[in-house]
């Protein structure tokens, strides 16, 4: 019988026979994969040595890192070392209020000995109006005895100096405020003065004078002076008149009693850590601020009071400004070119208040 061939034989046989050969992909896409990681490996190899090259011969690596540093940088930048913190500061200029400088002002050292070669410096402290009409005889006193001192002023605050540069006081105005005479304005720039010297941790010793001051001794005999004494020079008298006990208001009471209530002169030399403690007083301030009021002249009774409670043993109880009073008055007297003779120099070394030892006025 013959075998049908037509449309459907392929249909009919093709189940014992036909062998379909289908092309497998994977083979081709592996073979792709494995020279795409090859030339990879390659680059990587050249990369890495022209990298060696760069780090020995051209130092280039170096200035890739620099350039990637983080452009943001912390709010508060922290002290890179000690010396942040225990040089002197090389501007006077700063935009801390006064709340902000006297708690920086504060800050006291725990442990009394310092890990660094310290020098004690004394800082005069100028409290004027405007210009230093004494500046060339100070100019004398302090030349030759760098690192021995500081130097603040505080003056009115739209008074510019026009100290030249080599001068001793060029650029030693501290940020002032106004000030009034009999006011706690008055007080208020004292202790900026003070707060300011403190952040140099070198002053050890604080003296505050006028524009009228003058030094009656040469630098060493100061210097000597103070350095070797164990009290801070400040008036603190309890004096039972009506411009002594008569200024008392009994409002100031518990912190200060009227048996405790001192006067004494503005002018004063005081150690550092009585400079500190007035700085950060929040007890008396407020009682003196309120009740301490003219015809209670503030500057004359708030410090001699408070350190007289706090640290009586510290102090001299006298100043070292000389002053004369014998005209009466509320200030004391002021000398002319006519009283600078030898007679007028013989009454203050001679005189009474000579035995104390005052080294300005």
């Amino acid at each position: 019988m013959q075998s049908r061939v037509g449309s459907h034989g392929t249909l009919e046989e093709g189940g014992k026979d036909p062998i379909m050969k289908l092309a497998n992909p994977a083979r081709p896409l592996q073979l792709r994969l494995l020279q795409f990681l090859l030339l990879f490996l390659g680059v990587g190899i050249v990369f890495s040595f022209f990298s060696m090259y760069m780090i020995r011969y051209t130092g280039g690596p170096q200035n890739v890192v620099a350039m990637s540093e983080p452009i943001i940088l912390p709010c508060v930048p922290e002290p890179s070392s000690l010396e942040s913190w225990v040089k002197t500061p090389l501007s006077l200029s700063h935009k801390m209020n006064d709340s902000e400088l006297f708690w920086r002002a504060s800050f006291v050292p725990r442990i009394n000995t310092y890990p660094f070669k310290r020098v004690p410096k004394i800082a005069f402290m100028f409290l004027t109006r405007g210009p230093l009409p004494m500046a060339p005889l100070w100019e004398k006193f302090f030349n030759g005895n760098e690192g021995l001192y500081s130097i603040y002023i505080h003056s009115l605050p739209l008074y510019q100096p026009d100290f030249p540069p080599s001068s001793v006081f060029f650029g030693k105005q501290i940020p002032s405020q106004m000030v009034e005479w009999g006011t706690m304005s008055m007080c208020d720039a004292e202790r900026r003065l003070l707060a300011n010297a403190l952040l140099d941790i070198s002053n050890e010793w604080f003296v505050l004078l006028s524009e009228a001051c003058i030094p009656l001794y040469n630098f060493s005999i100061v210097y000597r002076y103070i350095s070797r004494s164990r009290f801070s020079f400040m008036g603190v008298f309890d004096e039972d008149s009506p411009f002594g006990r008569g200024r008392y208001n009994a409002n100031m009471a518990p912190e200060v009693n009227i048996t405790e209530w001192r006067k004494g002169s503005q002018w004063f030399e005081i150690n550092r850590k009585l400079a500190v403690d007035i700085v950060q007083d929040n007890i008396y301030y407020p009682k003196f601020e309120r009740f301490c009021r003219p015809a209670c002249y503030v500057d004359e009774h708030y410090f001699p009071t408070m350190l007289s409670i706090q640290s009586p043993q510290l102090l001299a109880n006298r100043s070292l400004t000389w002053v004369d009073w014998s005209r009466g008055g509320a200030h004391p007297a002021t000398f002319g070119k006519a009283d600078i003779t030898d007679k007028f120099f013989k009454r203050i070394f001679d005189g009474s208040q000579a035995k104390t030892h005052r080294l300005s006025f």
